[in-house]
């Protein structure tokens, strides 16, 4: 199966635009600023399909953002917050199978991260201050 294209059309059937994509790499860059997404990165790598959302960059290591950040991820009802390899990022990311996914736990995937964003962006731009 062509899970890339099935990924695209997903894309293609809700109020998101493609910015950037490679079929090569597997990889969409989506936005839809109303819902206050912007480059969003939707990678197609089976049996997995992964959504990373990079949120800032970490200039105070800080006890107390590390504990509401984990505490928020008890909420969260797809995915979770997270830090890159380097320790200097936090990022939101989701990991689906793709075999099985279907539209409905696509758009249920994003509109979950777009209630998180508006929710706790207040909060997530005052951790990106510290």
């Amino acid at each position: 199966m062509n899970y890339f294209s099935k990924v695209e059309n997903f894309i293609q059937n809700i109020d998101y635009t493609i910015t950037y994509k490679s079929k090569d790499e597997g990889v969409f860059m989506v936005e839809n600023l109303l819902d206050g997404i912007q480059n969003l990165i939707i990678g197609v790598a089976p049996p997995i399909i992964i959504f990373e959302l990079y949120l800032f960059t970490i200039t105070n290591e800080n006890l107390d953002m590390y504990k509401a950040l984990l505490m928020k991820n008890r909420d969260i009802i797809h995915g979770a917050f997270a830090i890159t390899e380097d320790g200097k990022k936090v990022i939101f990311r989701y990991t689906l199978q793709i075999s099985n996914l279907d539209q409905n736990e696509f758009e249920a995937t994003l509109n979950s991260l777009s209630l998180l964003m508006s929710e706790y962006s207040v909060q997530l731009i005052k951790f990106s201050k510290q």
